[in-house]
C-alpha cells in the first residue's frame, strides 16, 4: 500500500490550510434594491412555516412562500417573480413563479382559489410540519392581536403617539415604533446593522401638523377629522428620500447594503384607525420640531 501524501496547502481531512479572504460586497448605485438576501428569511408568527421577505414595487414588504412553484396550476392572482431584488405581481413568462406565503398559511381561512390539487396539497404539507412544530414545542402560534377599539384605549389620547403618523413625499405613512426609536437599516463596516437613528440631532426635522385624514385609493370617505402628523413636507427632497430609506445621516448616500426592510406602512385611516390621534403631542421631544 503506497502512501498518499496530502497537499502542503491541506489538513489532515483534507480541509484548506488557508482560508479565502471575504471578498466586501457591493450594491450597485443602478440596483433597485439596496436590500440584502441573507437574514431575509424567517418565520411566519401565525404557522411557523419558513417564509421570504421582499420588497414590493411599492415599497411594502411581502412574504413569500421560499420555493417555486410551476405556473401551470397557479392562479394568475397568485404570481409573483423576483427582478433586481424587487417583488412584482405578475409572472415574468417563465414556467415558474412565487406564491405569496398567505395564501399558502394553514393558519388562514383557505380561498377559493387554493383548491387546486397542487397548492391544496402544498398548504397541506405546511399544516403538517406546523404541526409537529407545535408538538414538539419548537413554535407557539402568536394570539391574535388586539381589536382596534382596545388599542386605542391602551395607547391613550394625549402625549407622543405610540405608532406616529409620517408624512414623506406627500405620502402618509405609519411608523413600526416612537420616532426617536427608528433606527437606520443600513450595514455598517462591521456587518453589522447601523444603531444611529433616523431622527438625528443637528439635522433639520420635522413638525407635527393636524391634517385631515382623507380616503385612500378610493374607499369611502371617513368622517371630516383631522389627525396629527409629523410632517416632513418642508424638508429638500434628498432628506425625504433619507426618511423613506431609513437611513441615518452617516447613510444618506454610498453604496452600504440594507439588512433589514424599512418599516413604513403605507398609511390607512381604515385599518390604522387606532393610531389616528387628534391632538398634537403636548411636550414633543427633543428633536422633534414644534407644532
Amino acid at each position: 500500500m503506497r502512501p498518499h501524501p496530502l497537499p502542503a496547502d491541506r489538513h489532515w481531512d483534507g480541509s484548506p490550510r488557508h482560508v479565502p479572504r471575504r471578498r466586501a460586497l457591493q450594491i450597485t448605485p443602478t440596483s433597485p434594491s439596496r436590500l440584502l438576501r441573507a437574514g431575509q428569511s424567517g418565520r411566519c408568527r401565525h404557522c411557523g412555516n419558513r417564509i421570504d421577505w421582499y420588497p414590493r414595487h411599492d415599497d411594502r414588504p411581502i412574504a413569500l412562500h421560499p420555493t417555486e412553484v410551476a405556473v401551470v396550476g397557479t392562479p394568475a392572482s397568485s404570481r409573483w417573480h423576483i427582478g433586481g431584488g424587487i417583488a412584482h405581481p405578475h409572472d415574468d413568462g417563465s414556467a415558474w413563479c412565487r406564491i405569496p406565503h398567505a395564501v399558502l398559511c394553514p393558519s388562514q381561512p383557505p380561498r377559493s382559489h387554493t383548491g387546486h390539487t397542487r397548492l391544496s396539497a402544498l398548504r397541506r404539507d405546511l399544516a403538517v410540519h406546523s404541526r409537529r412544530l407545535i408538538d414538539a414545542g419548537a413554535f407557539t402560534p402568536q394570539p391574535q392581536p388586539p381589536s382596534q377599539a382596545a388599542a386605542a384605549e391602551t395607547a391613550g389620547e394625549a402625549g407622543q403617539p405610540t405608532l406616529p403618523i409620517v408624512r414623506i413625499l406627500l405620502v402618509s405613512y405609519l411608523g413600526h415604533s416612537p420616532l426617536e426609536d427608528i433606527r437606520c437599516v443600513a450595514q455598517t463596516r462591521e456587518r453589522r446593522r447601523c444603531t444611529h437613528p433616523v431622527l438625528a440631532p443637528g439635522h433639520l426635522a420635522g413638525r407635527w401638523r393636524l391634517l385631515p385624514t382623507g380616503p385612500h385609493h378610493g374607499q369611502l370617505s371617513l368622517p371630516d377629522t383631522t389627525m396629527a402628523v409629523y410632517d416632513l413636507s418642508h424638508l429638500p427632497y434628498t432628506d425625504q428620500l433619507r426618511w423613506r430609506a431609513q437611513h441615518c445621516p452617516a447613510h444618506a448616500t454610498g453604496t452600504a447594503p440594507d439588512l433589514a426592510l424599512a418599516d413604513w406602512q403605507v398609511f390607512d385611516p381604515l385599518l390604522h384607525a387606532a393610531h389616528i390621534r387628534t391632538r398634537l403631542p403636548h411636550t414633543p421631544a427633543r428633536g422633534l420640531g414644534g407644532r
